[in-house]
């Protein structure tokens, strides 16, 4: 096995996550786009530069093939987040689930790209340039994703306890 299969194995969970999150219960599945994802990076190993960033190459290919998918089935949403990835959820606590089924809900909402955005960087740790290399966007449009995409979940979450700001003199 060389070190690029091995560097390959060690990112196998992250590309799971975030492939259940792309693609939960739609057209496109996760595990094929996972599968699909290691196959095209063996095939075109080639092209992966030595000593840069992998994990942002791997994500790359993947959101790339999932766009296609997507295009060529014509969907226009995101489904949700499949349940079985979420093994931080307490189940002594019907609050916290309450939330991230809220959570989940709201994030159907989101606008695809939005919702990439909000995914990368929340659910996979990206920085910005990096989201921004794998989405192949400016910077700047990832940061106006994101603050657009948090400014919707947090208007959608908190609307019942959101209460009319007051200027205190």
């Amino acid at each position: 096995m060389t070190l690029f299969e091995k560097k390959l194995i060690e990112y196998i969970p992250n590309l799971r996550r975030y492939a259940a999150a792309l693609a939960s219960n739609s057209h496109c599945h996760a595990d094929d786009l996972v599968q699909d994802t290691l196959e095209r990076a063996l095939i075109k190993n080639s092209l992966w530069v030595r000593n840069s960033n992998l994990r942002a190459w791997l994500f790359t290919i993947m959101h790339n093939l999932f766009i296609n998918q997507v295009n060529k089935a014509n969907l226009y949403a995101l489904e949700s987040i499949d349940d079985h990835q979420e093994s931080h959820i307490s189940a002594e606590d019907p609050t916290q689930d309450y939330f991230v089924a809220q959570l989940k809900q709201q994030l159907e909402c989101l606008p695809m790209r939005q919702k990439e955005v909000m995914l990368l960087i929340s659910l996979e740790g990206f920085s910005y340039e990096e989201v921004a290399k794998i989405l192949d966007i400016p910077v700047g449009t990832v940061m106006s994703r994101l603050h657009r995409s948090r400014e919707k979940l947090r208007q959608s979450l908190f609307r019942e306890n959101i209460s009319p700001l007051r200027q205190v003199k």
